[in-house]
């Protein structure tokens, strides 16, 4: 594991002058990269041949653009060189945890990483003390585990990693036993997952109500947890196929809903939840802190449902950024804060100067 006196060795010799945000070029890059404008910063992408055409094309955002064969090619030695030589700091989000891989960014990624890298891997659900664990110790609830397929008992979540992107989860709904066994079936013969992927799945009981994606930040500077805003996610084929009629999709036979997260868009909540969402918030970060010292620096996203007895129940943590670009321009609650509209990458660019300013930057890296 990457001490932090290591990392903080390597922050100590930057040029605070010429601080630069880095970000690997997708999932969430351009709004990482466009709040660190927002700010006046440097930026940096790290992009795959074949896949920078965004970055290119939205001129205003990459000040350089470092491209490589594959993603994982960051790790050797003279582009982590290159990286530190321009005063990078790494923002993760979930493209930079799925092409390097929790092991390489806990003991081979020697390049100062905003927030806590030893955290990023407990959003797996197969880690021992992960998301589940997490929220356990932190008093919130999340849906029921079934441990083995036969005990399903009504509808569930079916949470498996789609065979052929890694970045994507193939989820599927069930309602026993049985149905499981049917759509479970097919969908290896498909080759959407595979059989030990499939058996390394997690269950969880389908929670019926509101889902909202909580979005958080938590800044070591301040010691204080912000509630950032609101998003949902746009999913193909479910969104589309739910919006026809009930007779209308009974009719089409042979469809398999998905749930492909391919956009994002802006939600609220009633003002009296607000309290309950600060201390969701609160007892997370605290969770977290106890768990995996120094806890949470930055971004954290609690995806949630809010039932009929306006009960939450959180069903995904995210760790990293999230990726809800639609928030910098809608959410209410940053202006509340700050008095304008932003996102997470701009609260992530805000923190790194406040950090430089009151040369406090190795608090906030690992």
């Amino acid at each position: 594991m990457i001490g932090h006196q290591q990392i903080a060795g390597i922050v100590d010799r930057y040029d605070m002058r010429n601080v630069a945000i880095a970000t690997i070029g997708s999932h969430s890059a351009l709004e990482v990269m466009d709040g660190a404008k927002d700010e006046g910063m440097k930026t940096v992408c790290i992009c795959q041949k074949g896949r920078d055409l965004p970055y290119r094309r939205f001129k205003r955002l990459a000040d350089e653009i470092i491209t490589l064969d594959k993603f994982s090619d960051i790790l050797n030695r003279e582009n982590q060189e290159r990286l530190r030589d321009l005063n990078c700091v790494m923002v993760a989000h979930r493209a930079f945890t799925a092409y390097l891989g929790y092991d390489n960014i806990e003991n081979n990624f020697k390049v100062p990483v905003f927030g806590n890298r030893s955290l990023l891997r407990a959003e797996e659900r197969s880690a021992p003390r992960n998301q589940y664990y997490l929220i356990e110790k932190a008093g919130l609830r999340h849906p029921k585990i079934y441990r083995r397929p036969s005990d399903i008992a009504g509808p569930a979540m079916v949470k498996v990693q789609e065979a052929r992107r890694k970045l994507e989860r193939a989820f599927f709904i069930v309602t026993s036993y049985e149905d499981y066994k049917k759509k479970a079936k097919q969908k290896v013969e498909q080759g959407v997952v595979t059989k030990r992927d499939l058996e390394n799945a997690v269950i969880e009981e389908y929670v019926l109500g509101t889902y909202f994606n909580l979005n958080f930040f938590h800044s070591p500077l301040t010691g204080e947890t912000e509630f950032l805003g609101i998003e949902r996610r746009l999913q193909t084929n479910l969104h589309d196929f739910v919006s026809m009629p009930a007779r209308q999709q009974m009719e089409i036979e042979g469809v398999e809903t998905q749930n492909i997260e391919v956009g994002h868009t802006p939600a609220s909540i009633r003002e009296s939840l607000l309290e309950k969402v600060f201390e969701m918030g609160d007892r997370f970060v605290a969770s977290a802190k106890k768990e995996y010292p120094p806890g949470i620096i930055g971004p954290l996203s609690l995806q949630s449902i809010v039932t009929t007895d306006l009960d939450f129940v959180v069903y995904d943590v995210s760790l990293r950024v999230p990726g809800n670009p639609i928030m910098a321009t809608t959410s209410p609650y940053t202006k509340y804060y700050y008095g304008h509209t932003m996102g997470v990458g701009r609260r992530i660019a805000m923190e790194v100067k406040n950090a430089i300013a009151q040369r406090r930057l190795r608090d906030i890296v690992t």
